[in-house]
């Protein structure tokens, strides 16, 4: 049986806590301590992934039963979650000269680098450092260049385009929650998400929320004392906006019955397709619009219950929220070819996990555990392979000794395979970072760039391309570099890579990880023409990181996939064919 899943409270919660841990480690990391900030990361790691409330664990004084958390620690997370605050954590901040925090949350600086810049340059803001990157006065400081000036100045630029939008997989949990609460009204009748989170767009701005109920101002009142709920925006009768502690706005709108399916279609969006819905209606003598489609002539009402029968009034099939972008669509749907989507739960198993061998916070058995308890056939355990980026990763000798246990945890296990893979890193020339001997007697290689993301799009793609031509990589692991709202993707041949990915039998992965969900969906359309196939993994390193899976299938219904584009829907003599394993 599948475990329950946290509450968005208790997941908030422990993020909250694991937080102020990942700060101290930051901290003391910044200080110059060696083995501290290790201990206090890998205690981070552990709260993040607990399948239960940390305050419930505390309360019952189990918290040095969690891994890596010992009596000091226990204290720490004890303090935090009875006062909310830690007095370690303020001292240490004191300690650190101004701005370092502050510069030190810019993806590639860190504390350490932080203090240069405030030491050197007297660097104490991100406007600052942007300042001082575009002036060219970064890249002679000790261990930046002139490519690490470059990044810093890219990456400052994607934060400024990030805005105020959140990453959907921080937000889905939190609307479904709000919905949740909601549907157990006693007053509420239907209810859903609407907007981009309901298209499932890899960010969102904003959460709307559509339901039908015959006492509205009830739902309202619920809707706005929600616990979640910092600031009431806006209380009307059949429309409330509030803002959420996290800063998160959630509009709700409560409709008529008959109106459901047309509120619903239009506030789900795009705003792009609804107006192409609606010149379609108008070439029809019809009118669409949030109410539903009525006759224009004799204003007969002809649809607006259910979306179904607004697409059917328009001589369309259904189709799916997350086509609704109007990339074609419409005109796949008129002429009947519109694709049928990989439904969500068609995956069979996970092709990209993490374990403690390398970073990850689970050791092999529970990872393979939390595999089966979502009704997996197999799980593919891909941890880091020792190199500059990843010092904690595996050798040869470390790689050997990790086969060893998964297959004595084969032997364990009933109803579930797990697969013995690898993550290379790809070198600037294309090579991979474990020898081809080791490679060869892995089940899956998966390989991606983690490093020099910034070189030109020419040799980034022939740095791409040789790396494909390796005997032995199976997937290319989040191929365009990209994190969400911090990192820009890397320039390189997306049409080249997907062309000889296809020749060569290498599958291109849709990492499923909430900060990447790379290939994105534009990719995933553009590489489907090449004939290339898709791996989904959910990159996890923790039994909780395993759920994301779901936000690797949402990419991939919006880039137009099939269940037949992934091959992790197959079963696992199918699949190990593929792989040739």
């Amino acid at each position: 049986m599948e475990p329950p899943a946290l509450t968005p409270s208790a997941r908030a919660n422990n993020r909250r806590v694991a937080a102020v841990l990942y700060e101290v480690a930051e901290l003391l990391n910044a200080k110059g301590e060696r083995f501290k900030p290790q201990a206090y990361a890998k205690a981070a790691r552990a709260v993040e992934a607990l399948d239960e409330d940390v305050a419930a664990v505390s309360g019952r004084g189990e918290l040095e039963e969690i891994p890596g958390v010992g009596t000091h620690i226990a204290a720490k997370i004890r303090e935090v979650v009875e006062t909310g605050g830690l007095a370690y954590l303020e001292k240490l901040q004191q300690d650190l000269p101004a701005g370092v925090r502050e510069l030190s949350e810019v993806e590639g600086i860190g504390p350490k680098r932080a203090q240069v810049l405030a030491k050197e340059l007297g660097i104490t803001t991100v406007r600052g450092l942007e300042e001082a990157a575009t002036a060219g006065r970064v890249r002679d400081l000790p261990g930046f260049g002139e490519q690490s000036e470059k990044r810093i100045l890219a990456t400052l630029k994607a934060r400024q385009g990030g805005g105020t939008r959140f990453l959907l997989g921080d937000i889905l949990p939190v609307a479904d929650g709000i919905v949740a609460q909601l549907g157990r009204n006693p007053a509420t009748r239907r209810i859903s998400v609407a907007g981009s989170i309901r298209r499932r767009k890899e960010t969102i701005g904003d959460v709307d929320i559509v339901a039908t109920s015959p006492a509205p101002e009830s739902v309202m009142a619920a809707f706005c004392s929600l616990p979640e709920v910092g600031r009431v925006v806006e209380r009307g009768p059949t429309r409330s906006s509030v803002v959420l502690n996290s800063g998160l706005q959630v509009d709700l709108r409560v409709v008529e019955e008959g109106q459901y399916g047309a509120a619903l279609l239009y506030f789900t969006g795009s705003k792009e397709h609804n107006i192409a819905l609606r010149r379609r209606a108008l070439g029809q003598g019809r009118k669409l619009n949030e109410y539903g489609i009525t006759d224009t002539s004799s204003g007969a009402v002809i649809a607006g219950n259910d979306e179904e029968g607004m697409y059917r009034a328009l001589d369309l099939p259904y189709i799916e929220p997350e086509l609704r972008e109007n990339r074609g669509e419409i005109a796949a749907a008129e002429g009947g070819t519109l694709p049928v989507v990989i439904p969500y739960g068609a995956v069979k198993g996970d092709l990209h996990i993490h374990t403690a061998w390398s970073d990850g916070t689970g050791t092999v058995p529970e990872m393979a555990g939390a595999a089966q308890a979502l009704g997996y056939e197999y799980v593919a355990v891909c941890d880091h392979a020792k190199g500059p980026q990843f010092p904690r990763g595996l050798d040869e000798t470390a790689i050997a000794r990790q086969r060893e246990e998964i297959g004595q945890v084969n032997r364990a296990l009933d109803g579930l395979t797990v697969l013995a893979g690898i993550e290379c890193s790809i070198k600037d020339d294309g090579s991979l970072d474990i020898g081809k001997k080791t490679l060869q007697d892995l089940d899956v290689v998966v390989a991606g760039v983690h490093a020099d993301l910034q070189m030109e799009e020419r040799a980034m793609t022939e740095r791409l391309l040789a790396a494909l031509h390796n005997e032995h990589i199976d997937i290319l692991a989040h191929p365009t570099g990209r994190i969400l709202l911090q990192r820009e993707p890397m320039r390189s041949d997306l049409a080249a890579i997907a062309e000889a990915a296809a020749g060569l039998g290498v599958f291109l992965e849709i990492n499923a990880h909430p900060g990447r969900l790379d290939l994105p969906d534009t990719g995933c359309m553009a590489a489907r023409e090449h004939g290339v196939k898709f791996a989904i993994g959910s990159d996890a390193h923790t039994k909780e990181g395993l759920r994301a899976i779901d936000l690797g299938i949402a990419t991939a219904r919006r880039g137009w996939l099939a269940a037949g584009d992934v091959i992790n829907t197959q079963a696992l003599k199918e699949l190990r064919r593929m792989l040739g394993s």
